[in-house]
C-alpha cells in the first residue's frame, strides 16, 4: 500500500503497475519497457515485504532505478513529477506562423504532462466566425495571411499591408483566447492553446504575467525547411488543407513569422528553432519546469500507485 496526505489526512492506495507505466511513458520510456520496469519495482516492494510506503519514499526509489536503468529517463521523470504536483492550472501557449509545427509540438506537450486539454485558435477563430458575421468583421472570416484583403480599410502606404491585417486578424482573435485562458484560471484547468493567433503582444498583461501561463513560440529560420513541412502535412491522410494555397501565399506567411521573431524579442518570449521535435519538446518540459514547477503543491499530492488524472 502507498501512504500520501491530503489537507492533513492521511490515505492509503494500493500500487498500481499500470498507473506509474504511464507516468514513465510521459517520460519517454517505452510502453512495454515503462511496464517490466513497473512490474520490477512492484517485485522489489514484495521481496522486501514492505505493505506500507509513502509517495516520497516511493518516488526515491523509482529515481534511484532508474538512475541505473536510464539516467535521461530518471531527469523527465523528475520534471514531470515536479510539474504535477503544482497547485495551480498550467496555461501553456505555443504560438507560430502556419506551418511551423504548433498543433504537432503541442499534442506531444500535451501528451507528455497528462494535460487533457487542448484547443487550436482555428477552432476558437471558427467559433467567433459563427458569432461575428462576414459583413460585421471580414478580416476574421479570412485566413491569418490573407486577412489584408478583408480589410475595409487599407493600411497607409508605409504600412506592410500584409501585417496589418494579421494583426488585426490575430487582435480580433485573442478576444476569443483570453477567455478560454480566464475560464481555465477560473475553473483550475491545465490547458494548451496553439497556433498562429498566439503572438507575443496580444494576450491581456494581467494573464500573460501569471507564473503558470506560459508562452513559446515556435520559428523555422530556413524557408525551404519550413515550406517542405507543408508538403509533408497535405500528404497526410487526415489533413484536408489544399497545399496550392499555402505556396501561393508563403511569401506571406513568411512575413508573419518574421513578425513572430520581433515579437517574441520585443516582449522576451522564448523562441525556439523547431527543427527537431524531441529537442523542442525537451526545451519545453525543461522551461516549465524551471519557471512553474518549483511550486510544491501541499493541497493535493500525487501518487505512482493510483491514478489522479
Amino acid at each position: 500500500m502507498i501512504q500520501g496526505e491530503v489537507g492533513g489526512k492521511l490515505y492509503t492506495e494500493p500500487f498500481s503497475k499500470g498507473v506509474l507505466s504511464r507516468s514513465l511513458t510521459r517520460a519517454e520510456m517505452g510502453p512495454n519497457k515503462a511496464y517490466a520496469f513497473a512490474s520490477c519495482i512492484e517485485s522489489k516492494l514484495k521481496k522486501t515485504s514492505i505493505t506500507l510506503i509513502t509517495i516520497d519514499e516511493l518516488v526515491e526509489l523509482i529515481v534511484e532505478d532508474l538512475r541505473d536503468e536510464d539516467p535521461e529517463i530518471a531527469d523527465k521523470y523528475i520534471a514531470w513529477r515536479k510539474i504535477k504536483q503544482c497547485n495551480d492550472p498550467l496555461i501553456i501557449l505555443i504560438g507560430g506562423a502556419s506551418g511551423v509545427g504548433t498543433s504537432s509540438i503541442a499534442f506531444e506537450i500535451a501528451n507528455r504532462l497528462g494535460i487533457r486539454n487542448m484547443i487550436s485558435t482555428d477552432m476558437i477563430r471558427e467559433v467567433m466566425r459563427k458569432i461575428v458575421s462576414k459583413e460585421l468583421s471580414p478580416v476574421i472570416h479570412e485566413s491569418s495571411f490573407t486577412a489584408y484583403k478583408g480589410m475595409r480599410v487599407p493600411p497607409p502606404p508605409e504600412f506592410d499591408d500584409v501585417l496589418a491585417g494579421f494583426r488585426d486578424h490575430v487582435d480580433t482573435v485573442s478576444v476569443g483566447i483570453d477567455a478560454v485562458i480566464e475560464r481555465s484560471l477560473k475553473e483550475g484547468i491545465s490547458i494548451v492553446i496553439e497556433g498562429v493567433h498566439i503572438v507575443p503582444g496580444f494576450i491581456k498583461k494581467e494573464l500573460i504575467e501569471k507564473d503558470n501561463v506560459i508562452m513559446f513560440v515556435l520559428t523555422l529560420s530556413d524557408k525551404e525547411v519550413h515550406k517542405g513541412r507543408f508538403y509533408s502535412r497535405c500528404r497526410q491522410m487526415w489533413a484536408r488543407r489544399p497545399l496550392q494555397r499555402y505556396l501561393d501565399n508563403f511569401f506571406a506567411i513568411r512575413k508573419t513569422h518574421k513578425y513572430f521573431e520581433s515579437q517574441a524579442r520585443k516582449f522576451d518570449v522564448k523562441s525556439i528553432e523547431n527543427i527537431d521535435v524531441v529537442t523542442t519538446i525537451d526545451y519545453i518540459i525543461k522551461n516549465i519546469t524551471e519557471t512553474y514547477g518549483g511550486i510544491t503543491n501541499v493541497e493535493k499530492s500525487e501518487s505512482e500507485g493510483f491514478d489522479d488524472d
